[in-house]
């Protein structure tokens, strides 16, 4: 396995991008809804990510095709019923296959989360004080409805419509997808890594020879631009993703006002982001076709 080298601005990834967007080509691509089905030699992938249990309030249509992929944060804060209720939905949809990883609003999904978060929880039922509130921020959501999601069991059991990917690989048509929903500390909530060596080991798992990489944070310079004017993407990933795994594809989410399609000339990158900054659910699914490998054929 080729080796990353950790970058020295790493734990400032806006002075990182702007460091290495001089030796970097990114140019944006148009979202573009199909115009016609998919070829008989083709594989069409849809793709959404961050609907936040808000798939009710989704006024378009999504596009049918062979594979849908959703690259994380399709609940509030994962609680049992959000995570039923998405997975009635897939159920709905006409794609054959679906493909689905966890994102930091995930929190039943990631026992590392349960375990500090009840940790922090049963400290402040012992003692004065606000320590839930000023280090694991509830972002929004009530108390109550961290401790029931933190408090699920099995979680993963209820999605039975989809593929699940987590840190794993599936292979569809000949080609193969690798989900993770690991990302640099975000607000402390689920999956959450710091920047630098821990996130690199993530990344070392992702195998080589993945033809669509599925990830919940953007890398560093595409589609993580946020309202601010700061980068919140992953330095690590991007030098993983062009170094090491150089895939067709790179599909992920988390930052909302990222939204759309990047390329670097070699490699696609998709912030698939359902919701708008608002939490609003605008943003049309991302499509895009693969041709099916030598001797591969869709049943």
């Amino acid at each position: 396995m080729q080796g990353i080298d950790i970058h020295p601005l790493t734990g400032n990834p806006t002075a990182a991008w702007r460091e290495i967007s001089q030796t970097q080509k990114v140019f944006k691509l148009n979202v573009k809804p199909p115009t016609k089905s998919v070829d008989s030699d083709k594989v069409r992938f849809v793709c959404m990510s961050d609907t936040h249990s808000l798939t009710h309030n989704i006024k378009f249509d999504i596009p049918d095709g062979d594979v849908f992929i959703h690259a994380g944060d399709f609940t509030k804060c994962g609680q049992q019923e959000e995570v039923q209720e998405f997975n009635r939905w897939l159920g709905e949809l006409p794609h054959k296959y679906k493909v689905v990883i966890a994102g930091n609003h995930e929190l039943s999904f990631d026992p590392t989360f349960i375990h500090i978060f009840k940790k922090h929880s049963e400290h402040t039922s012992r003692h004065t004080g606000t320590i839930l509130d000023d280090e694991i921020p509830t972002l929004g959501m009530e108390k109550d409805a961290l401790n029931e999601a933190v408090r699920v069991e099995n979680v993963k059991q209820y999605l039975t419509n989809c593929i699940y990917l987590e840190d794993s690989t599936v292979n569809i048509y000949g080609i193969t997808i690798y989900g993770t929903p690991w990302q640099p500390e975000f607000c402390k909530w689920a999956f959450n890594v710091p920047r630098g060596e821990k996130c690199l080991s993530k990344w070392n798992l992702i195998p080589e020879n993945v033809d669509i990489l599925l990830t919940h944070t953007p890398p560093v310079g595409h589609g993580d631009l946020v309202c601010s004017g700061i980068r919140a993407g992953c330095v690590e990933l991007l030098n993983t993703v062009q170094q090491r795994i150089k895939p067709k594809y790179h599909v992920f989410g988390h930052i909302h006002e990222g939204y759309g399609i990047t390329s670097d000339g070699k490699i696609i990158y998709i912030n698939a982001s359902t919701c708008d900054i608002n939490y609003i659910p605008n943003n049309q699914p991302v499509v895009f076709d693969v041709p099916l490998k030598a001797g591969v054929h869709k049943l």
